[in-house]
């Protein structure tokens, strides 16, 4: 079976080809072939290509400065982009685009809209993620971070953990404690918090690459505007849950095409070094490649409830527990290829923590093992690989719940 994408999403992909032959350099291989400053440079340059030419948020509305694609559109627009080796936005788009941005348009008051969503297309306004802290991880019901109205703002105490990019936002979206007397998943309201004040200070988490693309955050007595609550104050739970199902979600109609292009190099490594003959070697490439074939079925079925007006969901969680499985055992094969020669790191790392190395990436032990430290942190961000199991389990296939304990480190923050 090949499924095939509608007429219409094919005079839509010639446009976009036609974009992409026009703003970029005959020369072009992609991203992942340009050093760190080069790519930084590349990618603010062509994130106000992607502004100036209202593909930067394409499904937004158009009042807000999105392109008002459909979700075929968008999806087509990202498997284009992909295939050519450019970025769909730059390192803080996925918190104020994708994440808190499509949050607000379905939550979020006509204020907030016309406020926040120009600012983030524009570059003003650069989000990051205020979800996990040191207590609430995986449990993130279980956390203690407090705000509590001041008038006309709410102040904010508390910590966050593994805030990405959060040393270049000036914003955070991010859940706090409104009512300790509730349980766990309730009392908690989402709010929109300027970084850019006394009260907010970022620490920077050194990780296993010796990259610092994670932050510790701490809140000592800052303030955001009484307005700047999306959804309910104490309803903020089933906002937080929304933001998570658009990061876990639309990401699986476009990612297949990363993780093919990342197994076309793999099988290129094996044969530039002779182990593409070894039976056991074929044998685990084979695997991988059947996994990033069913991943692709499995975007074309989230991309079907996309077209469909279906809002990401529970079952999102279930490429998000499949693609970061995966990567972890595709990229411990690409070691045990290079062999001896992975105790060297030859070439730069990857341009990015997350995910496969970018396209036109020297097929390198640099690139290889750069993104097989970063594989293990996929099953832990975004919520962990037990979380999803919990989520998949109980919410999408109907098992029994497991047992609750209503009292957590919030029942003893001072009031």
């Amino acid at each position: 079976m090949q499924p095939e994408f509608s007429s219409d999403a094919d005079t839509f992909r010639t446009r976009i080809r036609e974009f992409l032959d026009e703003h970029l350099p005959p020369d072009w291989t992609g991203i992942g072939a340009l050093n760190a400053d080069d790519a930084h440079a590349f990618t603010t340059k062509w994130r106000e290509t992607l502004r100036d030419n209202q593909l930067l948020a394409p499904t937004w509305p158009t009042e807000y400065g999105g392109a008002g694609l459909s979700a075929l559109e968008s999806v087509v627009m990202a498997e284009e982009f992909q295939k050519a080796g450019v970025p769909t936005g730059g390192p803080n788009d996925v918190f104020g685009i994708q994440m808190v941005g499509n949050t607000i348009i379905q939550w979020g008051t006509e204020d907030q809209k016309k406020h926040f969503l120009p600012r983030i297309i524009s570059g003003e306004d650069l989000w990051c993620q205020g979800y996990s802290e040191p207590n609430a991880g995986s449990d993130l019901g279980n956390l203690g971070c407090r705000a509590e109205l001041d008038g006309d703002e709410w102040v904010i105490n508390g910590q966050k953990i593994w805030t990405s990019a959060g040393h270049l936002a000036n914003w955070i979206f991010v859940l706090t404690r409104t009512n300790a007397d509730e349980v766990k998943h309730r009392g908690i309201t989402f709010l929109l918090c300027p970084m850019d004040q006394p009260g907010v200070e970022v620490r920077p988490i050194k990780m296993i690459s010796g990259e610092s693309e994670f932050n510790e955050v701490f809140f000592t007595e800052a303030r955001t505007a009484r307005e700047n609550v999306v959804g309910e104050v104490n309803g903020g739970w089933a906002v937080a849950m929304t933001l998570l199902g658009y990061e876990r979600g639309e990401a699986a109609a476009t990612n297949p095409v990363a993780f093919a292009t990342e197994i076309d190099r793999l099988f290129q490594l094996a044969k530039d070094r002779g182990r593409n003959t070894d039976p056991l070697i074929r044998q685990r490439l084979a695997w991988c490649y059947s996994k990033v074939e069913i991943m692709r079925y499995i975007g074309m079925r989230t991309l079907t409830r996309f077209l469909s007006g279906e809002h990401p969901g529970a079952d999102a969680s279930i490429f998000k527990l499949y693609w970061s499985e995966y990567h972890r055992i595709v990229t411990e094969l690409a070691v045990d290829i290079l062999g001896a020669d992975a105790l060297h790191i030859e070439g730069k790392f990857p341009s990015s923590a997350f995910s496969t190395d970018g396209p036109g990436a020297p097929n390198d032990s640099g690139s290889w093992i750069g993104t097989f430290l970063n594989a293990r942190a996929g099953t832990i961000y975004a919520g962990t690989s037990q979380v999803q199991r919990n989520i998949i389990g109980e919410m999408v296939l109907g098992l029994p719940k497991e047992p609750r304990a209503d009292r957590g480190p919030w029942k003893d923050i001072p009031k």
